[in-house]
C-alpha cells in the first residue's frame, strides 16, 4: 500500500484544477492582487453561507483573531482567556497585540474549552488580570458549547470570538460555526477543510461599527489611502487567494459530507476496540477537520505502528499552551489543566480527507485492529 499522508491536496486539486487556473488567469490579467474584486465576491459569498451579516478577509487567521479583538476594544496589558489545548495561534494572536493569554482546561470528551474551567478561571483572576474577553475553538470540527461560554461571558461582561480555523461548516443547533459571538474568525490554511494556496484568515460579525473597524485595521488603518485613521496593520487578503477559495467553496459542502461518512466507517469498525472514538454531543455537527481516537493511555505506540504501516499519524497537540516555553513568563506549571495534558499523551489522528479511496480507509481499519 503507498503511503497515506494525513492530507493529500493533489487528489483533492486536480478535479478542479481547470476552473482554479481560470480564476487566477482572471486574477493575472486583470492585476488586481490586493483587496481585489474577487475579495469582495468571497467575503459575500461567505456571509451567505455563514448567515452573517459582515465578513472581512484577511491575511490569515492568526491575523484574524489579532484583528477581531483589536477591532472588539481589547487593548494591550487586558487578559483574554482561550483553552490551552489548541495550536499555538490562538495564543500567539492575542499576545501579538499586547494582551494577555489566560488558560483554561478543556472538556475530557469534546476537547473543546470546558465552561467550568472558563468560570473557575475569570472568578479566580478577572480582576486581577483584566480579562475583557474570551476567544472558545471550535477544535476538530465540532463546536463548543457556546450556549454555556456566552452565558458566562454576559455574566462577567466579556467579548466573545468564536476560534473557528477548524470548524468552517459544522453547526450549533442550526447555526453556522463562526456566526454565534461577537466575532467569528478562520484560518484558510491549505490544510483546512476550506483552503486556499497560501495564506488566508477571514472574520465574520454582525455588528457594524466591529466591521468598520476590521476594514480600517486590516489596511494599515486607512479608508482612504494616505489617511490613517487609526493605527492599523497590513493584514489585507489577496485576490489570488480569495480567487482560488471562491472555487473551492463551492465543493466544501461536499466534502465535509463525506469526511463525515469515512469518520462513521471509522466509528463502526473501531467498536470493541480498547480505544474511544470521537465523541460528537447533540448540539453540534462534526465535519472532522481531523478524525481523533483516544487511547486509554499513551498513544504513541499506535502512532508509531501506524507510521511503520504507512499511515500519516499524529497528535494534535502534543506540548499544552500553558507549558510552552514562549508562555513561561505567564507563570503556568504542570498539573494546571489536567484534562489537557492527558489528551496531549492520549490522542492521534488518521488520515479522514475527503479523496480517501475504499482501499485506503480499508488498510487504515485493518492497520488499527492489528495493532490491537
Amino acid at each position: 500500500m503507498e503511503k497515506i499522508p494525513i492530507l493529500d491536496l493533489k487528489k483533492q486539486i486536480a478535479p478542479m484544477r481547470a476552473e482554479i487556473d481560470a480564476a487566477i488567469k482572471e486574477v493575472i490579467d486583470n492585476t488586481n492582487f490586493i483587496l481585489g474584486r474577487q475579495v469582495n465576491e468571497l467575503e459575500e459569498e461567505v456571509k451567505k453561507y455563514l448567515g452573517v451579516k459582515y465578513a472581512v478577509g484577511c491575511s490569515n487567521g492568526t491575523d484574524a483573531i489579532k484583528l477581531a479583538l483589536v477591532a472588539m476594544g481589547i487593548k494591550p496589558g487586558e487578559g483574554v482567556v482561550c483553552p490551552s489545548f489548541t495550536y499555538y495561534a490562538t495564543a500567539g494572536a492575542i499576545a501579538s497585540l499586547g494582551a494577555v493569554p489566560v488558560f483554561c482546561d478543556i472538556e475530557a470528551d469534546t476537547y473543546n474549552i470546558s465552561p467550568s474551567s472558563l468560570e473557575q478561571t475569570l472568578r479566580k483572576n478577572k480582576d486581577r488580570l483584566k480579562i475583557k474577553a474570551v476567544v472558545p475553538v471550535h477544535l476538530y470540527g465540532q463546536c463548543a458549547d457556546m450556549d454555556k461560554v456566552l452565558e458566562i461571558a454576559k455574566k462577567y461582561d466579556l467579548k466573545v470570538s468564536e476560534d473557528n480555523a477548524q470548524a468552517f461548516g459544522a453547526e450549533y443547533k442550526g447555526r453556522m460555526a463562526g456566526g454565534i459571538a461577537d466575532c467569528g474568525t478562520t484560518s484558510f490554511f491549505p490544510g483546512k477543510n476550506l483552503g486556499a494556496f497560501g495564506d488566508a484568515g477571514m472574520v465574520f460579525t454582525n455588528d457594524q461599527i466591529i466591521t468598520d473597524n476590521l476594514r480600517i485595521l486590516r489596511n494599515q488603518g486607512n479608508m482612504e489611502k494616505y489617511y490613517h485613521l487609526m493605527l492599523g496593520f497590513n493584514n489585507r487578503l489577496d485576490t489570488l487567494q480569495a480567487a482560488v477559495l471562491k472555487v473551492k467553496l463551492k465543493y466544501l459542502d461536499g466534502w465535509n459530507k463525506k469526511r463525515a461518512e469515512i469518520a462513521a466507517r471509522f466509528n463502526q469498525s473501531f467498536k470493541g476496540l480498547d480505544v474511544k472514538t470521537p465523541f460528537v454531543p447533540g448540539y453540534t455537527t462534526h465535519i472532522y477537520h481531523l478524525y481523533v481516537l483516544r487511547m486509554n493511555g499513551p498513544s504513541d505506540k499506535l502512532t508509531k505502528h501506524l507510521v511503520d504501516k504507512g499511515i500519516d499519524s499524529r497528535v494534535y497537540y502534543p506540548v499544552p499552551l500553558h507549558l510552552q516555553k514562549c508562555f513561561d513568563d505567564l507563570g503556568y506549571k504542570k498539573g494546571d489543566f489536567p484534562d489537557t495534558e492527558k489528551a496531549c499523551i492520549e490522542t492521534l489522528a488518521i488520515p479522514v480527507y475527503p479523496d480517501l479511496t475504499k482501499e485506503q480507509i480499508d488498510y487504515i481499519v485493518a492497520s488499527v485492529k492489528e495493532f490491537f
